[in-house]
């Protein structure tokens, strides 16, 4: 997961696709629903603990406002939260996790949709090593019109407008810009940047122009712009 339209981005995330070498091949945008969930002998009069991951928690927070008698607990994976407390039978203990996970691990939904806002949709990329990119964007006919580059710019006054645009010039839509400091260079920022392009042509001279301009320019990935899932 990269980014939600609750919670916003997943700033880990990007430096790990950064240094991991791995090469984007696509993305998928899938609407997230939450439920509570408990062992099948509890009921919400037993509950005074709910676990679940940082982002699911936040996406819940109205939800849990609600409910203050209940002890907010952290934890790495929402469905992983509902396993551990079906596998270790952790009595007056519920998960926010999907419906999915609920029904595999045999746990009881006390409320579904208990996600704050109904449009709650999480991006996630798909991944591979950069030698199997090209094959598997093959074998599954990918149309690429996206693209995602992180760049590190000089100094100077007005260098990142410089780069914005060219890139209007070349018409290539910027849909996403998320900045990073840079560890132990004071005050310097990397710039994760996804466009958007309907010629590839345009696209490559744009990315022709704006090397000079930037430092450590890095294409993470050239994919197809994906649709949100229902």
């Amino acid at each position: 997961a990269i980014e939600n339209t609750i919670a916003g981005s997943l700033l880990h995330n990007y430096e790990l696709l950064r240094q991991s070498g791995v090469q984007i091949v696509g993305e998928h945008k899938l609407r997230i629903s939450h439920c509570l969930v408990c062992l099948p002998q509890d009921d919400w009069q037993d509950i005074v603990e709910v676990h679940s991951h940082p982002i699911a928690l936040m996406q819940c927070r109205q939800f849990l406002s609600r409910h203050p008698r209940m002890k907010v607990v952290e934890a790495e994976d929402t469905a992983l939260s509902a396993e551990e407390i079906a596998r270790e039978h952790r009595r007056g203990h519920a998960a926010i996790c999907s419906m999915a996970a609920a029904r595999r691990y045999g746990m009881k939904i006390l409320q579904s949709g208990i996600e704050t806002n109904q449009h709650n949709f999480t991006r996630f990329l798909v991944v591979t090593d950069a030698w199997q990119a090209d094959e598997l964007q093959r074998q599954h006919r990918c149309h690429k019109n996206k693209a995602s580059l992180v760049f590190s710019l000089p100094h100077q006054e007005g260098s990142l407008s410089q780069v914005l645009s060219i890139l209007s010039f070349y018409r290539i839509n910027l849909t996403k810009i998320q900045s990073l400091p840079i560890i132990g260079r004071e005050w310097e920022y990397q710039f994760y940047v996804d466009v958007v392009y309907d010629d590839i042509l345009r696209y490559k001279q744009s990315m022709v122009a704006i090397g000079p301009l930037t430092k450590e320019l890095k294409i993470l990935g050239e994919y197809e712009d994906a649709k949100s899932s229902l």
